[in-house]
């Protein structure tokens, strides 16, 4: 058991500077899908990892010119190893005239912290960051082993971290993984997760003549749009099922342990989401507890754009050359994104579609870990330590993430715990945002769930 008063007091005593050192942070635009800001982010990490001690830092840089990755590892006293994930890429800040405050500039205003990455997920990295200096300063040697991977291309996908995973397999083996995440729900309980969806991110693009023409012409000038629409509507019914060919016989059925894991869990925070939202009914008119399990464990086709002709103010009557369509595939286990991605093309082809064009834009395997493990039992002991709080334990996040090729791939448990999210964040929004105390009470969460991992059987 580590000494609390100790470590408290180092919190208060180094609280602005832990701030600044934050600010540093955030100050750097690294842009993942701009390609600015990287190297230094990654130069500031290292030099973050230098500071603190730890016996090995790498920059590995990809030889496609991909954002490097940052490996550290830290000695502890124990050979338990815990391998912990971050990432230290933020989302573009558009629209840049929405936002209260400079984006890539940290301010505290009314006991919060406005910037781009506050939450996702500089605030996760750096929190933890500032938790390890505070142990090593009050208490001594780490309880146990850690190796930390910090990835510049969480917002694009990963889409070099697989193959980086599998040449490093060996490097990699740990006790159990920490994952970025995690936080409060809108009723203020902590939220952790086992696992998350993959995801399937395609275009699709439709041409039609060689350049925009007069609507007039629409009689006798195939229209790309409709081409698209009418594809679109064979990948779908009207009830919201999927009906792409073979894509439901890929997904793996509802395991009883999944389903009991989702049962024991509480719902009661969807009501004011649909208030919030605006919503009449749940997608089908389904009660609150089946939407609650098909947020989990459904696989899902969002048309998350479609792009065609004129759409400014008034009127423009215009036949487009060109039309296309973002899509969005979350995926479940077995379904991976190069099955969903075959059988995209396979269905179009089967319906006379072989012009429309299948582009993929970036993928991640679906993720699923044992819903107890060591790492999970020390997490939750944690949050029932610093917040007197047990926290809802989800077998997988709804949403999508690079975790596969941390934790799946290389056989290693995970949890997601955080504490700096909250159900208004903005996440991938103007304004991110998160609670100045929040970002201590990470610390302190961290602080304990090391000390726990170390000493669980």
């Amino acid at each position: 058991m580590y000494n609390r008063d100790s470590f408290e007091a180092y919190l208060k005593a180094n609280h602005e500077r832990f701030l600044q050192d934050f600010e540093q942070i955030i100050n750097i635009p690294s842009v993942a899908a701009y390609g600015t800001g990287i190297q230094p982010m990654a130069d500031l990490v290292a030099e973050r990892f230098r500071k603190l001690g730890a016996k090995v830092v790498r920059q590995y840089p990809l030889d496609n010119g991909g954002s490097p990755v940052v490996y550290a590892e830290f000695d502890g006293a124990s050979d338990t190893t815990m391998l912990i994930y971050n990432h230290y890429d933020v989302q573009p800040e558009d629209p840049r005239d929405l936002w209260v405050t400079e984006p890539f500039k940290l301010t505290r205003k009314d006991g919060m912290l406005f910037g781009r990455g506050v939450c996702d997920d500089k605030g996760d990295l750096s929190t933890r960051l500032h938790a390890v200096e505070a142990w090593l300063a009050t208490q001594g040697q780490l309880p146990h082993k850690i190796k930390w991977v910090v990835e510049g291309e969480e917002e694009i996908g990963s889409v070099n971290l697989p193959a980086w995973a599998e040449k490093y397999h060996d490097m990699l083996a740990a006790d159990g993984v920490l994952w970025e995440g995690g936080g409060y729900d809108s009723l203020g309980r902590p939220q952790m997760a086992a696992g998350c969806k993959g995801i399937c991110y395609v275009e699709l693009h439709a041409d039609g003549p060689a350049v925009d023409l007069h609507s007039s012409f629409a009689p006798i000038v195939p229209n790309p749009a409709w081409r698209l629409v009418h594809a679109l509507a064979t990948m779908k019914d009207p009830n919201d099922r999927i009906i792409i060919d073979g894509y439901m016989d890929h997904v793996a059925p509802i395991s009883a342990e999944l389903r009991a894991a989702l049962e024991a869990l509480p719902s009661d925070d969807l009501p004011e989401r649909q208030a919030n939202w605006q919503l009449k009914e749940w997608l089908g008119g389904v009660s609150e507890r089946e939407a609650f399990i098909r947020l989990y464990t459904e696989p899902t086709m969002t048309i998350s754009g479609f792009h065609s002709g004129y759409g400014g103010p008034g009127s423009k009557t215009v036949l487009p050359a060109h039309a296309y369509a973002k899509i969005d595939f979350r995926l479940v286990p077995n379904l991976t994104y190069g099955t969903a991605l075959k059988l995209v093309r396979e269905h179009l082809d089967r319906r006379g579609y072989q012009d429309i064009e299948v582009r993929l834009i970036g993928g991640e395997e679906p993720a699923d870990s044992p819903i107890d493990s060591r790492i999970k039992r020390a997490a939750v002991k944690a949050s029932e330590q610093v917040w007197n709080k047990t926290p809802l334990v989800f077998p997988r996040f709804a949403g999508s993430g690079p975790m596969y090729p941390l934790s799946t791939m290389i056989n290693v448990p995970t949890i997601s715990c955080g504490a700096v999210s909250h159900p208004d964040s903005k996440i991938h929004s103007p304004n991110e945002n998160i609670y100045e105390k929040d970002y201590v009470d990470a610390m302190r969460l961290f602080a304990a769930l090391m000390d726990n991992f170390a000493a669980e059987a």
